[in-house]
């Protein structure tokens, strides 16, 4: 881990080599800093999701304790974290038998790793190993909130409290816990409102008929980056989880979650050619740059493969990143617009905005850290990838 360099070891951007990926720790503390004040206002603990930055460096800056609490979307990350002294974290994804062995690997450590369930089967399998090894495997059942992805139906009490009784069973109940997926196809501030409400609704009242029944539910967790920047009453949420807030992405700013100059993240290229007669300026951040993620085909404006910015991180107006190949991506004009195509040589370094925060990080190694406009890099911060 190589957090600050000393004022003699740092480069400049245009000393990189390209394509990189940049990280700006001014906006990503402004980012961090929001998020904070809301919650704190609700009164209710922040889980950041650490999956968007797989970085011990950025958990550090985004977690309130040492040790957590966090959540992660891999054991490898759920593994990686842990190494570093934090050990307050869910693994928020579904749980297969297969991985029940990494899991007691971490939580023998000494990390306080809990895991998702979604069916009786999956708690049986958990309940079940956890009573053949003598420990405990804290468990959340996970709530369908909105027909996103996994989950039990908010409404179905009979399934609910099957998987209860059996966690409940081998000490494993910890809690229930949804995800309002669905907010990422919202298309006003007042409708992901409603999907934060339909959320918080969903997991309470099936923490209240766990209660009912006589069994444990401490944890009541729920969360998106857009429900948890828009929700307007958590009475009854324990805690709240969020990942991209802590760079943003165009998906966020297309969802009014954020504005473009929010966005902390972006990928530094340079230009290696043009097709003045195309109206093209070709640059050498290509699709295993950016990810392939069109997040914002399907919001009002679509932003192709990113929004183009100087080195500064300002955007020329209506400049895409248009098309992509391996490693080239064609810059044009967004279609109609009537801005001018800007005089951009051969060598020139550009920043190009991602759609999903997620999948770009994902394309790299590790961030080239720097603060506001200023073009000097003042840390380089190792990311890691992998199941």
């Amino acid at each position: 881990m190589n957090d600050t360099l000393s004022a003699s070891q740092r480069p400049t951007l245009e000393s990189l080599d390209t394509p990189c990926l940049v990280l700006d720790e001014t906006r990503m503390t402004r980012n961090i800093e929001r998020l904070n004040g809301l919650m704190a206002g609700h009164g209710v603990r922040l889980r950041p999701h650490l999956k968007t930055p797989k970085s011990i460096d950025v958990a550090r800056r985004v977690m309130t304790g040492p040790t957590g609490p966090a959540a992660v979307s891999t054991l490898q990350e759920a593994e990686q974290f842990a190494a570093a002294g934090i050990t307050d974290l869910l693994y928020a994804v579904g749980v297969s038998p297969a991985k029940l062995d990494r899991v007691l690997a971490l939580r023998r450590q000494g990390a306080d790793l809990t895991v998702v369930v979604d069916s009786l089967q999956a708690a049986s399998a958990v309940a079940g190993r956890a009573q053949a090894q003598g420990e405990i495997i804290p468990a959340l059942i996970e709530i369908d909130c909105d027909g996103h992805r996994a989950g039990v139906q908010p409404g179905n009490t009979e399934q609910l409290l099957a998987i209860a009784r059996e966690l409940h069973g081998a000490g494993c109940l910890r809690g229930v816990m949804t995800h309002a997926g669905e907010s990422y196809g919202c298309r006003s501030v007042e409708a992901i409102a409603y999907m934060a409400e339909q959320e918080r609704r969903a997991a309470v009242s099936c923490a209240d008929a766990i209660r009912a029944a006589g069994l444990p539910c401490p944890v009541v967790s729920v969360g998106s980056t857009p429900t948890a920047h828009f929700a307007r009453s958590l009475e009854g949420v324990t805690e709240v989880r969020a990942g991209v807030y802590v760079f943003f992405d165009l998906v966020m700013a297309g969802l009014g979650v954020c504005q473009a100059d929010d966005i902390a993240a972006s990928v530094l290229t340079t230009v290696i050619g043009h097709q003045a007669e195309k109206g093209w300026i070709l640059v050498d951040a290509g699709w295993m740059a950016m990810s392939r993620d069109r997040g914002t085909a399907k919001q009002p404006v679509d932003q192709l493969y990113g929004l183009v910015c100087d080195a500064q991180g300002r955007p020329y107006p209506d400049l895409l990143l248009a098309e992509t190949n391996q490693e080239q991506g064609i810059i044009k004009l967004r279609a109609g617009s009537g801005a001018t195509l800007p005089d951009l040589p051969l060598g020139t370094k550009l920043r190009i905005l991602p759609n999903h925060a997620c999948a770009t990080c994902a394309q790299h190694e590790a961030y080239e850290v720097v603060r506001g406009a200023s073009p000097e890099v003042v840390a380089h911060w190792e990311r890691f990838r992998g199941w």
